[in-house]
Formats: C-alpha cells, sequence, structure tokens
C-alpha cells in the first residue's frame, strides 16, 4: 500500500491529509514532507489522518519527530483521527496525552 500525502493551507496552519498505510516502508514520506514544511517555515501542522489504514511504531515515531521540531519553534502538531482502532495505539502508547487530537478539521485550530 502506498502512502498518499496532500497538503493545503487553513489559517496559518498546514494541513497534511494522509491517506494509505504509515509503515516502515512509507513513513519516510511523511517525515520528509514534515521536515519539508519545517523548513519552509511552517510551525502550525495539522496532520489528517481519516484516511489512514494503518498505523506502526515507526509512524508513530515520525509523528512523535515532527512534534519536536516544530516544538522547537513554538509550534504546535495536531492530528486530525476519528478511527477507534487508531485512537486505541494512541491511549496505549501515551501519545494521546501528547498530541492534540481531533474529530474534525474544523475541531483543529492552529495556534
Amino acid at each position: 500500500m502506498d502512502l498518499t500525502l496532500v497538503t493545503r493551507e487553513a489559517d496559518g496552519a498546514s494541513i497534511v491529509a494522509v491517506e494509505g498505510e504509515i509503515d516502515v516502508y512509507t513513513a519516510p514520506k511523511l517525515r520528509d514532507k514534515i521536515t519539508e514544511l519545517v523548513g519552509e517555515g511552517v510551525y502550525h501542522i495539522i496532520v489528517d489522518m481519516e484516511g489512514v489504514e494503518f498505523l506502526d511504531s515507526t509512524g508513530l515515531g515520525v509523528l512523535v519527530g515532527g512534534l519536536k521540531k516544530v516544538r522547537a519553534h513554538d509550534g504546535s502538531l495536531q492530528l486530525i483521527c476519528n478511527q477507534e482502532r487508531l485512537l486505541k495505539i494512541f491511549r496505549i502508547t501515551g501519545l494521546a496525552k501528547v498530541f492534540a487530537i481531533h474529530e474534525s478539521a474544523d475541531a483543529a485550530s492552529p495556534g
């Protein structure tokens, strides 16, 4: 399964819509996109995971790494996720307390 990333701007944040599987093979693509955005001066990133079918530890590592990158610039990395199987992964790992996780793009706000 491939990973598709579509980036759009909304209210001062970049929203990265992710579709497919975030695993050991595809996670570097997401990491590179986050690194690219931060390099362009974008420090408020929202990762829309509504189209994500699978997430492994490598994908979690990329999200945590992205969070560290934006926080170094007083930024934020928020997640849009409403799939119970993915939310369960965030709860089990304790990352539900680390990330701001929203049910929809409307609920996520930059900054």
